[in-house]
């Protein structure tokens, strides 16, 4: 048998082992009914985002369509256009269900995109820090270190307020103050695989150190990289929501459920309830629905845990 033909039946079996972990996890994550429930509200929501354009009753970006005469009605008023609004209307004459449903396709859009960028960010210094050691992993470590030094939501606001606002500045923003999360986790988890066989193996048989690293050590720590990025994502979107109520997420015509609740948070002790509750309720959900999932896979994923087995 050649070295190629080795490292090829060595990559098969790897395959096959994150296979099998994978379908253990998903038989094990199906057994709670909340993390089923979860998963339900969240792909709701993401239904709901995805054709806000066909089920909206109004669109909130089309400044044309708003009237300043229907600002703050309240729940089931009906707007000069003949348009129910069943959650009310905010101070631009925005149908709040529509403003709403507009707003989780920011904030889910925001949340993956940035989570996503910065794995992938994350996930190679990682996984090169544990791997090639040495003055690589010493300087790198050292930047991480830095960026984790300060606090999250004081970095984002100093880029955004540099870049500006926009939903591909909050995605910058996001991914700047996030990626070390992702490089320091990978790089220890990446440390405990670096020390297995299959590793010295897959060496011994000639494997370049790329192809070590992604086509053996990633997939091996990939489970716990999805957990940490499933519940990294209901923090970003929680951060873009902060930074647009702070007002410097995103534009006044994209209204994002951060802006969205900020429009209504001077008029709270007014009576005009609902400006701020109902974009408040829908992102309470959706990071509640978030946690739920990436709870029950840190606990289906973590060894030390016994409730993947109730």
């Amino acid at each position: 048998m050649t070295l190629q033909t080795s490292a090829s039946a060595l990559g098969s079996h790897q395959r096959s082992r994150f296979l099998q972990r994978m379908r253990k996890i998903f038989r094990a994550f199906i057994r709670s009914p909340l993390a089923v429930f979860g998963v339900i509200l969240l792909l709701a929501f993401i239904v709901l985002a995805l054709f806000a354009p066909q089920i909206s009753p109004q669109n909130p970006y089309d400044l044309d369509t708003l009237d300043i005469m229907d600002n703050m009605l309240p729940p089931g008023s009906e707007l000069g256009t003949g348009i129910t609004a069943w959650l009310g209307t905010d101070d631009q004459g925005r149908d709040l269900l529509s403003a709403i449903l507009h707003g989780l396709r920011i904030s889910i859009v925001v949340g993956v995109v940035s989570v996503f960028i910065s794995c992938i960010i994350g996930a190679t210094v990682g996984i090169g820090c544990a791997y090639l050691g040495g003055r690589v992993d010493t300087i790198a470590m050292r930047i991480v270190d830095l960026q984790l030094a300060f606090p999250t939501i004081l970095i984002a606001l100093m880029l955004l307020s540099v870049f500006g606002r926009g939903v591909d500045k909050v995605i910058i923003a996001l991914v700047t103050v996030q990626w070390a999360y992702y490089a320091r986790m990978m790089r220890g988890v990446a440390l405990v695989e670096r020390e297995k066989e299959y590793v010295d193996a897959a060496i011994s048989f000639g494997a370049p150190q790329w192809r070590v690293m992604f086509r053996h050590l990633l997939p091996n720590c990939l489970p716990a990289l999805i957990v940490i990025a499933t519940i990294h994502i209901a923090n970003a979107i929680s951060l873009e929501a902060t930074m647009s109520f702070l007002g410097v997420g995103v534009p006044v015509t994209e209204p994002s459920l951060g802006m969205l609740i900020a429009n209504g948070y001077g008029y709270l002790l007014s009576g005009k309830y609902w400006i701020s509750m109902f974009p408040g309720i829908a992102l309470l959900l959706l990071v509640f629905s978030i946690n739920l999932v990436g709870d029950r896979l840190r606990e289906v994923t973590d060894p030390y845990s016994h409730s993947n087995a109730h």
